[in-house]
């Protein structure tokens, strides 16, 4: 907070914070993120929890996450192929990929996406959770449950760095979604060629228009009507779920 000559009291000079805010913290953890000596270590020690959730211990049930993918980390002898390489912004966080390319990209239009992203939509890489090893900052991940707004690493989930709240990926129940801003090489001709998206998905909930020529579903892909690229409404009947079912039974 920005100290003002009324948060003195006049006798005793001591600062009296605002009642609209809250004091600095005193709890143990944020002093011993404060006394730091190691300036490339931004995170924590490692013996107390970051976000409620990240740290370096292994022994309580809460920790068994980090021995299970996409978390699990390969060790050096491990047949693990890395073809890209990513990190937050701050660099706490670094990751490895095994695929060449993903096995699909895809813009959301969503509002959970607009608002957590901070951005007209968000551009994800469909990755299965075996394809990523984690190099640096496993201990430094924060997660959050948007449908139930909570912290607990409960799937579907973001997850993010703790330190500088670049959002890492989305883990879902048997995938991830990766985020392509934060490869590195994604702004060569092969990066974006790789990482290319084949289509936008919710649509509707657009705040701007994109005439790319992709197919552009009004919810999840694949799974749900088109919409007009020139209008931006839903086309009914343009379900290619429901078509393929539709041609089953016919067979």
């Amino acid at each position: 907070m920005v100290l003002r000559p009324h948060h003195f009291s006049a006798v005793s000079k001591r600062i009296i914070p605002p009642a609209f805010t809250r004091p600095l913290s005193t709890s143990p953890r944020f002093f011993k993120m404060a006394d730091h000596k190691n300036e490339n270590n931004k995170r924590s020690r490692g013996d107390e929890p970051h976000q409620y959730q990240a740290s370096s211990r292994t022994d309580r049930e809460e920790d068994q996450w980090k021995f299970r993918a996409p978390y699990k980390i390969h060790d050096k002898g491990e047949n693990f192929d890395v073809k890209w390489k990513g990190k937050c912004h701050c660099g706490a966080v670094q990751y490895e990929l095994s695929r060449e390319k993903p096995l699909a990209s895809k813009y959301c239009h969503c509002t959970t996406c607009q608002r957590m992203h901070g951005a007209p939509f968000q551009w994800a890489a469909i990755f299965h959770k075996e394809d990523i090893n984690f190099t640096n900052g496993h201990h430094d991940l924060g997660w959050y449950d948007p449908t139930a707004k909570s912290t607990t690493h409960h799937l579907p989930c973001k997850v993010q760095c703790a330190y500088c709240r670049t959002p890492i990926m989305d883990e879902g129940r048997n995938m991830i979604l990766l985020f392509p801003t934060l490869i590195e090489g994604i702004n060569t001709k092969k990066g974006r060629e790789a990482f290319a998206a084949q289509c936008h998905m919710f649509y509707p909930q657009r705040v701007v228009d994109i005439k790319d020529g992709l197919p552009k579903f009004s919810r999840l892909a694949d799974e749900s009507d088109l919409c007009d690229e020139e209008t931006g409404e839903v086309m009914e009947g343009t379900n290619p779920k429901k078509d393929k079912e539709k041609e089953k039974k016919k067979e």
